[in-house]
Parts: structure tokens; sequence; C-alpha cells
């Protein structure tokens, strides 16, 4: 009887175990397959997945002043206007130009450039695209002020071959001119006889939407079954509503009562209107890119190796984390807004052993509280000066914080806060030690700004110059230029695109396209 017993006790033990095991394997598995789905970038609801879609989607926009691409200055009119007008080339996410309206562009010597189209391409009203809308375009926006007139700032003229190919003839080489062909073309037929500038048409692209209405509420997009994409990449959601608000905390409160799907915005603050949960938020470096420029020729920064350490002594983390509560994103160089352009090797991140260590190495000496090194027989000692313009808080209170994160580690810096006029002044005439500037990154990779001949730095090295003209060479030129840190990146702006929990779809925002690849996006019931 004691023997059975013990079989009894023996098989349910057995059993136990062998349920635990199950759950645990269970538990894993379901806890691996959610980190997966996790891991897939940006993408708030699988394709997949068994859903019904909303046909319409809800966008606030405020300051509404036109839908046409080459008058509005309205950045949420700029981005949206990119799903119904298309460029001639347009910029991947990854920065990388890709034909779109052009077919092939074939460069005939270091000033002129053939672009040709494919004329079975349809405007919205059913017309025939062609390459005098190109010429028309281009015209328009050397004779208007718009937000794409920089764009073809370097075109001299321009001559149509015939309805599939037009030369476009520049006043001056330009690298990688492909980048700047990236804005949008309007119909010239359409605009025959009208004051393009005042004209109170509609205006047609060739892009996946057009434009149905405008009043003065809304703006309804619709899809446009005419696009020559439309069997490839249909879109998800069949209309846009563009809501026409006086504010934009307006927008926020609609977004709150659930009367707007999607904002775009660089507002660091937007927490303050909408709170922190609810909603989903995809967010993409911005094209405002601030840095630190290092006087090559200075004395004491002439040597590569103080500005490798002071670069190791900041900690662009605690910079954007102390100064900016984490409402900008930490950046290394010009490109890292996820161009494939970029080079993240050799850039002197923070290391306070790795400064200490360098300065060291390259006959610095730490004495009385302070580094000194014998330059050209006069004992120099490592006091530097930052500049920054005094009407510019957030450049001063970065200053000031590398001030402080450079003095632990001996580096004794004057922060220079000087009148905008002035500040100009040192700019422009390189009679700066260190200066706290910035850039709206362009469209265009193209680098001469900070590498070339007359860069505001001073920097000067003919293997990085002999490559700013071949992107396939960048990778190598930023590592280069990395290692000679002729400036130290900081910060950037980021835009957040905020999402209704029940929009979905993949997400690939970026600093030029907030839209890129539409097509995915939708809104489930």
């Amino acid at each position: 009887m004691k023997s059975s017993n013990n079989n009894i006790f023996k098989y349910i033990f057995i059993v136990v175990v062998v349920a635990l095991i199950i759950g645990a394997i269970y538990i894993l598995y379901y806890k691996n397959k959610d980190e997966d789905i996790s891991e897939e970038e940006n993408t708030i609801v699988s394709e997949e997945s068994p859903i019904s879609i909303v046909d319409n989607l809800k966008i606030g926009i405020t300051n509404y002043d036109s839908m046409n691409p080459l008058l509005t200055r309205n950045k949420d009119i700029i981005n949206i206007d990119r799903i119904v007008f298309e460029p001639l080339v347009e910029i991947k996410s990854d920065g990388q130009a890709e034909l779109c309206l052009a077919k092939e562009i074939n460069r005939v010597d270091n000033l002129n450039y053939i672009v040709k189209v494919d004329s079975s391409i349809k405007w919205q009203d059913g017309s025939d695209f062609s390459a005098n809308d190109i010429e028309f375009t281009i015209n328009k926006l050397k004779q208007i002020n718009s937000v794409y007139s920089g764009n073809v700032q370097f075109i001299d003229h321009t001559k149509v071959l015939d309805k599939e190919s037009i030369q476009i003839t520049l006043s001056q080489p330009v690298n990688f001119i492909e980048y700047n062909l990236d804005f949008p073309i309007v119909s010239s037929n359409y605009y025959q006889g009208e004051d393009f500038q005042t004209s109170n048409k509609i205006p047609i692209g060739t892009g996946m939407y057009k434009i149905a209405s405008i009043d003065n509420d809304n703006i309804l997009l619709i899809r446009n079954d005419r696009w020559r994409k439309i069997k490839d990449c249909t879109p998800k959601t069949q209309s846009i509503t563009l809501q026409r608000f006086n504010a934009i905390g307006e927008i926020f409160n609609a977004f709150k009562l659930g009367n707007i799907d999607i904002i775009n915005t660089y507002m660091a603050n937007y927490t303050d209107y909408i709170g922190t949960m609810g909603y989903n938020k995809v967010e993409y470096p911005g094209r405002d890119f601030e840095f630190i420029s290092l006087n090559c020729a200075d004395s004491i920064l002439s040597d590569p190796a103080v500005r490798r350490a002071i670069s190791y002594g900041i900690n662009r983390e605690n910079l954007v984390s102390a100064v900016f509560s984490h409402q900008k994103m930490v950046s290394y160089s010009p490109l890292d807004y996820g161009n494939k352009f970029n080079s993240g090797e050799n850039v002197a991140s923070y290391n306070k052993d790795m400064a200490l260590t360098t300065l060291q190495s390259n006959g610095w000496v730490y004495t009385s509280g302070r580094w000194q090194k014998n330059i050209n027989g006069y004992v120099r000692k490592l006091i530097l000066s930052l500049v920054v313009s005094n009407d510019n808080i957030d450049r001063v209170n970065a200053a000031l914080n590398i001030k402080n994160q450079l003095g632990e580690i001996g580096i004794e810096v004057n922060v220079v806060r000087v009148a905008p006029e002035k500040y100009a002044e040192y700019l422009n005439n390189k009679n700066y030690q260190m200066i706290i500037t910035g850039v709206t990154n362009s469209i265009n990779p193209e680098l001469s700004y900070f590498y070339g001949n007359g860069n505001i730095a001073n920097y000067d090295n003919e293997n990085v110059k002999s490559k700013l003209g071949n992107l396939d060479e960048y990778k190598e030129m930023i590592k280069t230029a990395n290692l000679d840190v002729p400036y130290i990146g900081l910060y950037r702006n980021k835009g957040i695109l905020i999402l209704n929990a029940n929009v979905g779809g993949e997400f690939t925002s970026n600093a030029f396209a907030t839209y890129y690849n539409f097509y995915k996006w939708f809104r489930q019931q």
C-alpha cells in the first residue's frame, strides 16, 4: 500500500514538473515574440493584422496659405504637398536620390545635363506630362520667392529638346545636382493664360493623392487612380481631410477628442497639451544641426590631439539631458540624420580617460591645476574661448554646460557672449578659437561648407577635399575628417509624428519627407 502511494506521488510530481516546463517554454516563446515585434522599427500595426481600415485620415494644420506647392510657405502644407505633387528626383529615407518623374539624368559636361521623362505619365486631370512642365516650373521658381528657389539658383537656362527631354544648363558646376531636382513639378498647360500667383484654380499634380476641394474649414484629398504606381503602391487610405485651425492648441485639443489622427510637430513641449499616454509617436532627426567649429589655424587648436581631447571631454547625452530635457537629439556630424553616406567611425565621443590620455601622449602636462605645453619655445596654457551670440539662449546654456564639462578634465574655457553683429563678425572673419554655430541641412549632401576651400574652421586636408565630389568616397572622407576633428557635433532638433492609437503602418518619416511611403499608413476602426 505504501509503495502504491509513493508511485502516485511520483507520477503527480512528474506531471507538475512537465507542466511547469511547458509553461516556461510558452512564456519565453511569447516574450521573445513580443520583443521581436517591438524591434520592427516604427511599425505601429502589422500589415498582416486582420483589421478594418477606415477610409479617411484626418490631419490638422494651422496658418494655411496655399496648396500651390511653389507658393506655400507653410511647413505642414509643404509636407502634405509631397503626396500630391512629385519631383524629378525624390530623396529616400536613407538619403539616397531616387528617380521619380525623371527616368534618366545624363551628364553632358560640368554644366549641362539632359533630363528625360516618361510622357505616358498623366496629370490628375488626365492631360499628358511633358518636358514643357519642367521648364515652366523652373522658370517660375526663378521668378518668385519660393521655398524651392534655392534648388534652381545655379540653373542658368533650360531648353526643351522634345516632349520627353530637356537640357538644363548650370551657371557653375554643382556637385550632386540630382539632389537639387527634388522640387515639385506643376503643369504648364493647366496655368496657361492664368496669373500663376493669384490663380484660384485647385492645383493638380501627378502624385498618389489629388486635391478634391478646398473650403474655409477643410481641404479634402482623395486617392489619385491615375497615379502610375497605383497597382504596386495602392494607398490603404482612400482620402485625407486637412482640418484648418487658428492655433496649434486647437489642433492638440482636437487630437485629444479623437477628431484628429495625425500631428507632425517640432514643438518640444507638446506633452503640455496632450500628456504622455494614449497615443503613439515616431521621432526622427531634424535638419537643424548645431556644432562647435574649432579654428584649425589657431596656435593651440591647430593640434588635432587637442581637438580630439575636447571632443572626448564633451558628454553630448548629458548636454541634451541637462540643457534641453531630451528635447534635442544627440548629433555627431552633418549627415547623421539617417544618411547612408555618413560614417560614424573615428568619432571622438565622450571618454574622459581618452581625453586625458590624448593630451598626455601629445606632450601636454597637467601642473598647478592647468594643462600646459611648450609650443615653439613658448609655454602655452590650455585656456580657450568659446564664442556664442547672447541672443541665442539655447547656445548660451549649451556653452556653459560645455565649459563645466571641460573644466572637469582641466581644460579651461571662457564663454564669450557677444551681440549678434559681433558674433557674425567672429564667424565670417574666422577670428575665434571655438564658436557654437549651426546649419540647416540642405537636401544636397555636399559638404564643401565644412571641408572645402574657405570653410569656417580653416580646416585644410587635401585628402578630404579630393573626395568632396564623389559620394562613393564620402564614408572614407568623413572617417578621415572625424580623426582630425575640425568640428564637434552637439545636437539637432527632432521631428515628432504624433499618431492616434488607431493609426498604423510603416513609418519612415525623415527630415525631408514626413509622409514618405504614405501609402502604407492607415487608420483602423
